[in-house]
Parts: structure tokens; C-alpha cells; sequence
């Protein structure tokens, strides 16, 4: 097991109490790591170091940032698989898939280090004669970025690019479930040679966590997490009207048309609903499926559900690994039962397994109705739920009918529906014939309580700068 300080002004920091935050691999349930609980003294230490780099940090040229960008997705490459042997024992991945993640990172780091060239103002015609208009795109200044658990190596980098590359200093706070890889990642911030106060990394309780997000120097807050951490966040920002950027929960809908191919649909969707234990915000969560093949639909998922085996991605990497911690696990396994009791019918899975580990089989559920607790909120577990419907324009009412709307999906081989439906879904997102991947030049941004602004391209990069207006008489 392994220790880790907070990082602070390119400084590994030691604790100045005994307050630890104790880290646990949810496939066994055995100790991960050892983080520092930050101070308060530590947490305005941090927004301090950021804000006295980001002085000299927004001067910098934006190519000289972006040659800075590069050196860090370098110093991620090279350190891949010591940031993947931490969150592969932190987070039940396998050390394929952890180690890949820090590669991806890389990649959506260099991608936005492509931007130093292309953020752009404006000239504007002005009503009045020998006057310009110029809008310029400018830094905020300190940025706190808070971390989810479910792909926290990815997500790290996903937040801190953009800040980066558009003149912004960061302090991250990681998930307390995942912040062993996150100081692996402070070491490439160190052998990038990214300059003192531009990174600082530190594992937080909550209470530290708030006197970051309201401190007077910290001009934005960016998010991944549940819609009660988004409420939590725009509460922090009333206090110095910060700016918010937050992703929040999902529920993604697929509405898979009779001239579906179904073993495509089945394959991805369980896919899916597997993949990292189905702890993934565009995960599909709801299917609404024609009922003229609803049957065959159900019992091609039934029997891909029930081939999945649950296990220690250590031992296997072909195995569905655990949900993050015992909570995780009991929330879901009661969404289930209330299902069951509501009325759905248990196709597979549904029960909790002996041994170690936050084990839960993948489950699915049909007959289930519009109204469930199980198709109105978000279960970020393996569990699906399975909706009848007669016509597109029912299933785009039910998908519709939602407080979330981050990704939808739909399988069909007639483009007209495809449109008809790519008009009309309330989501940010629509994937057609294939399940949700982040494209990282797109934007990743979600409708109602899926979030305020976004991610990823362009338009998430801009959620990082601010405009000033100068009008110029000449």
C-alpha cells in the first residue's frame, strides 16, 4: 500500500495531522493507498499557488502553453502504467484498462493543446462611424476542478487541458474513492516541468472542499458528478458568483425500432450496461423497444446478461469488475427490488453475490413502466430497464418525459426516423446505431438536470474564458 501527500506549488506536501483518507480496491475489499486529508490552510496555500503562477501563466504565449500541453502528455505516456497500477487497485479496472486511460488522457491533452492557435475574438461592425468592436476571449483565472471516481484518470485531464491551454491555473480535487492515480499524475506535472502553482492536486473532505470553491480567488468550478454535487457546486458559486460548468447524471434512452438489427443492439447495449460495472454517465440505463420485437430483443439481452461473469479484473480481465464501495452496491440492489415489487419482471441477474468485493450481476428488468423508480432515476449501476412502445412518436414522448437529458440513442435502419428523431430528443447528445463514446473534438454537454454548460471541441474548451468587450474610437 502506498502513501500519497497532496501536491502543492510542484511540492508533495506532508500531512500536518493525522486526518487520512484510507483507500480500498472494491474487487477485494483490502487496502489501495493512503492519501493526506487536506487542511484548510493547505486547500488556501493551494488557490494562493494558483493564482500567483496564473499572473505569469495567462503572459505566456498560448503556443508556449500548448509546448508545455505536450511535455505533460509525454510525462503521462511514460508514467501510463505506474497511474494505472494505482487506479486499477483503487478502482476494480483492469490494468489494461487503467493504463489505457492514462494514454487517453494523454490524447484529449494533446488535442486541446491544438487549440493555442485557434481561440479567436471577434470584430464587430459598430453602429457608429470611425468605431471598432472587438471582443477578446480572455482567461478566468483559478479554476477548481472536482473529480468523479468512475473515470477519474481521464476526466483529471478532460478538465485541466482546456483550463490550461486558455491561460487558467486548476486545483483538482480527485474522488476520495479514486485519489491514488491522481498524485501519479502530479508526479508527470513534475516531470513535464509545467511551472510551480499551475497544477496542485489535493485530496479534500468535504468542508475543505467548500472553502476552496468559495474562495474569493477561484473565479470558476467544473464538475462531473450526481445532480445533488451540481446543486452542491452552484450553491458554493453563489458566494463569489463564480462560474459553474457541470456534468451532471444521466439516463440515457435507447429506442430501438422493429427494423433494428437487434444483435447489434443487444451486443452494444450490453456492452454498455457492463462496461466499468455500468458507472458510466452515458451508459444506457432505459430501453424503450417495439413491441412487434420487444420479444426477441429481451431474450437476446437475457442471455448476453446472463454470460457475464462478475470478478476480480486482476484475475481476469474479461470479468465485470465491482461497483465502487458497499453504497454503491446496496443503492442499486434496492432500485431493484422496488422495481420488482413496482411490478418489472426479473430476466437475469438481481442478486447479490457471496464473498469480497462490491460485486452486482448484470440485471435486467422488463415490463416495466414509465412511471418506476427504476426508468425515472439514474441507477449508475448494471441494472437495465426494458419499455414497450407502439409508434416512434410514444417512445420519443417516454424518452422525452425526463428530468435527465445528457445521451440518447437510437437503432434503426430508416433514415427518416433517424431524423425524426435526431429533431426532436431532448438530450445533448444522439448516437445512431452505436452506443455513446465522448468523441473528443465534439461537445459534451447535457440538457435539464444533465448539466449546465459542457466538455470536449471547441465549445468546451471556450467554457474556460471569458469575453471582454473593447470598443475603439478612432
Amino acid at each position: 500500500m502506498r502513501i500519497y501527500k497532496n501536491f502543492i506549488g510542484n511540492q508533495f506536501v506532508s500531512a500536518v495531522n493525522d486526518e487520512a483518507i484510507v483507500v480500498r480496491d472494491p474487487a477485494t475489499e483490502q487496502l489501495a493507498g493512503q492519501v493526506s486529508a487536506a487542511t484548510p490552510e493547505q486547500a488556501r496555500a493551494a488557490v494562493d499557488a494558483a493564482a500567483a503562477a496564473q499572473k505569469s501563466w495567462r503572459k505566456l504565449p498560448a503556443v508556449e502553453r500548448a509546448r508545455h500541453l505536450h511535455k505533460l502528455a509525454d510525462a503521462l505516456v511514460a508514467r501510463a502504467g505506474e497511474i494505472g497500477k494505482a487506479l486499477a487497485a483503487e478502482s476494480g479496472k483492469s490494468l489494461e484498462d487503467a493504463s489505457n486511460e492514462a494514454i487517453y488522457a494523454a490524447e484529449i491533452t494533446r488535442y486541446h493543446a491544438e487549440w493555442a492557435r485557434r481561440i479567436e475574438g471577434e470584430i464587430i461592425p459598430s453602429d457608429s462611424p470611425s468605431e471598432n468592436l472587438l471582443l477578446m476571449r480572455e482567461p478566468i483565472g483559478v479554476v477548481a476542478c472536482l473529480i468523479p471516481f468512475n473515470y477519474p484518470v481521464y476526466t483529471l485531464l478532460r478538465k485541466i487541458a482546456p483550463a490550461l491551454i486558455a491561460g487558467n491555473t486548476v486545483v483538482v480535487r480527485p474522488s476520495n474513492n479514486t485519489p491514488c492515480s491522481a498524485f501519479e499524475i502530479a508526479q508527470a506535472v513534475l516531470d513535464a516541468g509545467l511551472p510551480p502553482g499551475v497544477v496542485n492536486i489535493l485530496s479534500m473532505q468535504h468542508e475543505v472542499a467548500a472553502s476552496v470553491c468559495t474562495h474569493p480567488k477561484v473565479g470558476m468550478i467544473t464538475l462531473t458528478g450526481s445532480v445533488g454535487a451540481g446543486r452542491q457546486v452552484l450553491e458554493y458559486s453563489k458566494t463569489n458568483i463564480a462560474k459553474s460548468s457541470l456534468e451532471l447524471g444521466g439516463k440515457t434512452p435507447v429506442i430501438v425500432e422493429a427494423d433494428a438489427d437487434l444483435e447489434l443492439a443487444a451486443n452494444e447495449i450490453t456492452s454498455s450496461k457492463t462496461t466499468n460495472c455500468g458507472q458510466l454517465c452515458t451508459a444506457v440505463e432505459r430501453v424503450y423497444v417495439n413491441r412487434k420485437v420487444a420479444a426477441k430483443l429481451i431474450a437476446l439481452l437475457r442471455e448476453k446478461f446472463g454470460s457475464r461473469q462478475c470478478g476480480n479484473r486482476a484475475d481476469n480481465p474479461a470479468h465485470m469488475g465491482p461497483l465502487i464501495n458497499a453504497a454503491a452496491r446496496s443503492n442499486t440492489h434496492g432500485m431493484v427490488e422496488r422495481a420488482i415489487a413496482a411490478g418489472a419482471t426479473l430476466e437475469a441477474g438481481g442478486a447479490i453475490p457471496a464473498g469480497k468485493g462490491f460485486f452486482y450481476p448484470p440485471t435486467l428488468l422488463s415490463n416495466c413502466r414509465q412511471e418506476m423508480e427504476i426508468v425515472q432515476e439514474e441507477v449508475f449501476g448494471p441494472v437495465l430497464c426494458v419499455v414497450e412502445y407502439d409508434s416512434v412518436e410514444q417512445a420519443l414522448e417516454m424518452a422525452n418525459d425526463h428530468q435527465f437529458g445528457l445521451s440518447s440513442i437510437i437503432y434503426t435502419t430508416d433514415y427518416r426516423t433517424a431524423m425524426q428523431v435526431a429533431n426532436n430528443i431532448e438530450a445533448g447528445e444522439l448516437y445512431i446505431n452505436r452506443i455513446p463514446a465522448d468523441p473528443y473534438q465534439g461537445y459534451h454537454a447535457g440538457w435539464k438536470r444533465s448539466g449546465l454548460g459542457g466538455d470536449d471541441g471547441k465549445h468546451g474548451m471556450l467554457e474556460f474564458t471569458q469575453t471582454r468587450l473593447v470598443v475603439m474610437k478612432y
